[in-house]
């Protein structure tokens, strides 16, 4: 049976993969790790190599692609097979570490409360601002805590352009996108899955950025086939 490591995004915990956790055990031995315990994306890819086992497949959404792509760097032999999620191979435009410095500042003064709904605002459609996948996220951002979020944060705008090194992915590789994902939109994702030789392109309708949680079993659906090959 293939082992599967799952990489969550910024603010999220385990149960961001907790469907697909479900769903897929039939195909494979899951293992959830958290990308909070760094402030560097290079840092964050050596701690899930040191928890892996030899080889293993990957899926990351978001900042979790963002480290995906760093193992796939790091270690290309150990990867079997790659999905990104709902993320982008672009590094931080100007306004947006701007955007997320604000953000950092107004968490370390006043709590993440302060920013958890403007967070939330845009990672999934309007009509989950409140309810249970509302409820979820805050969840999980309340177990991530401020430091690990000013932690994700950091790695977040320290990252490179993975762009040059996406036509050296020799694995079987997924992209995956909702098509109402505003912080990596579909061009994103589309320009991932050309760059990359042999990628599937999945665009989820009905979707935001929290596609694992939003569509979870659409996403479910996408990976098994990928790992089924």
């Amino acid at each position: 049976m293939t082992d599967l490591i799952l990489l969550p995004g910024l603010l999220n915990d385990a149960r961001l993969w907790a469907r697909q956790s479900a769903d897929l055990a039939d195909l494979a031995r899951i293992t959830v790790i958290p990308t909070y315990s760094q402030a560097s994306i290079a840092d964050l890819a050596e701690a899930v190599l040191a928890q892996a086992p030899p080889r293993f497949a990957l899926a990351g959404l978001s900042m979790g692609g963002y480290v995906a792509m760093e193992i796939l760097r790091q270690a290309p032999k150990r990867v079997e097979r790659v999905a990104f999620v709902s993320t982008t191979a672009r590094a931080d435009l100007p306004e947006q570490t701007e955007r997320r410095r604000v953000l950092m500042d107004l968490a370390a003064s006043g709590g993440l409360g302060r920013i958890l709904p403007t967070v939330l605002a845009s990672m999934v459609q309007p009509v989950h601002a409140q309810g249970p996948i509302a409820d979820l996220f805050h969840a999980m951002a309340q177990a991530v805590g401020i430091e690990g979020f000013l932690r994700q944060q950091n790695a977040i705008i320290g990252r490179v352009d993975s762009r040059p090194s996406l036509a050296a992915i020799a694995c079987p590789a997924l992209v995956v996108v909702g098509r109402n994902d505003t912080l990596t939109p579909p061009e994103r994702a589309r320009e991932m899955a050309a760059a990359i030789t042999g990628a599937k392109l999945v665009e989820i309708a009905d979707c935001g950025h929290l596609s694992a949680i939003e569509q979870p079993h659409a996403v479910s659906a996408a990976l098994s086939l990928w790992l089924q090959g």
